[in-house]
């Protein structure tokens, strides 16, 4: 079989990797056992499977391959952030992120090479868009990152330093909008949480979006993730600036959406992106008015630095403009928190990731809504 006919199993979840195995004439648990091989143990061989029949893995070996994305550059941060350049074909590229701390490690993964959203403080918005990732593609960046991160590490390793080199968490918080690319994404959450596959708690798992409203309610038929929305103003008229969908889903479309799926997935509380703007969006009056937003709802807040690249016309706000916003919303009932920044020397900081995206196929917002398109 041509090598570009063979179908990567990365891209497969359980029940299509169990019809996939069933036409080679295996059965359901010669499926949970390559799962097991592929993602508790990083095989990309199977000749390595010695527990799958010979013929079986004969056979898998002809019509199937383990292929994670190809890795074009790595930088790793003086705070220890590593960052993966890794290519979508010969030119365009996108990039995932590894944020090592003492309990946990979180992985910041893209779902687009780049992305057509236009959100204005966002370096990725900047590179316009290209093409939706595969499910492969996506799963490949966890399959790829567990096994790189194994690599970094040493026999002189603490066993806190091994720990801090393990993926506990996966975030979609990278290039893209998710749930523009429902299609391929829902089955890689589903990788992400199978026993069988990296068996990630739903509460380790997040999917950030920007607001597409109709494809909050399908998330919530489909899968059961933590939900993280980039808000980042307390009304519709500054909104409609500084991320551009609004203008088609404005917040209270959007709210009522967040709160929809935490009913439907008994979550416990949806986390608000809100990046802090010198001038823009950080006055105490804004705090106030996201406040009377979010009162009373199952949410927390989680305030960002805004982290600088090329060409944009935005500041960050100061440290104390930032600690006085998070206090209005204490004071009000709101649970907010800061986010510490990692990996701004390395521009891998939140907003900054910008891979390289040369053919741009579809337009970006700009001024007003024309569309975006959507993978069911």
């Amino acid at each position: 079989m041509d090598p570009a006919d063979r179908t990567n199993l990365l891209g497969l979840p359980r029940p299509a990797l169990e019809e996939f195995v069933a036409a080679l004439g295996g059965k359901p648990f010669h499926a949970r056992q390559l799962m097991q091989w592929v993602y508790k143990r990083g095989a990309d061989s199977f000749d390595a499977m010695t527990d799958l029949a010979k013929p079986l893995r004969q056979r898998l070996a002809e019509q199937a391959e383990i292929r994670a994305p190809a890795i074009g550059a790595v930088q790793q941060s003086a705070d220890g952030t590593v960052k993966w350049q890794l290519k979508a074909d010969a030119k365009q590229a996108f990039e995932m992120v590894f944020i090592p701390e003492p309990e946990r490690g979180t992985l910041c993964i893209s779902s687009q090479v780049g992305c057509a959203l236009d959100c204005s403080f966002c370096a990725t918005a900047q590179q316009g868009f290209n093409r939706n990732l595969s499910t492969a593609e996506i799963v490949g960046q966890v399959w790829l990152a567990v096994r790189e991160l194994g690599l970094l590490s040493s026999a002189d390793d603490s066993a806190a330093q091994a720990a801090e080199r393990r993926v506990t968490n996966v975030v979609l918080m990278g290039m893209g909008e998710p749930l523009a690319n429902l299609r391929n994404v829902v089955p890689a959450l589903h990788i992400l949480l199978d026993d069988f596959g990296f068996d990630l708690s739903r509460r380790r798992v997040t999917l950030s979006t920007s607001g597409l409203v109709p494809q909050i309610y399908r998330l919530a038929q489909e899968t059961n993730v933590a939900l993280a929305v980039s808000l980042h103003a307390p009304d519709d008229a500054l909104r409609n600036q500084l991320v551009p969908i609004n203008r088609k889903h404005p917040i209270a479309e959007l709210l009522q959406a967040c709160w929809h799926y935490l009913d439907e997935q008994n979550g416990r509380s949806v986390t608000f992106e809100y990046v802090m703007l010198e001038g823009v969006n950080d006055a105490p009056a804004q705090a106030r008015a996201l406040a009377r937003l979010l009162r009373g709802h199952p949410a927390k807040v989680n305030l960002i630095p805004f982290n600088p690249f090329t060409g944009t016309r935005y500041r960050r706000s100061a440290p104390v403009v930032i600690q006085r916003f998070r206090d209005e919303l204490l004071q009000r009932g709101v649970l907010a928190t800061v986010r510490r920044t990692r990996g701004e020397d390395i521009d891998a900081a939140c907003g900054q990731l910008a891979g390289r995206v040369i053919d741009r196929t579809t337009v970006r917002l700009g001024s007003k809504v024309i569309g975006i398109a959507v993978q069911p």
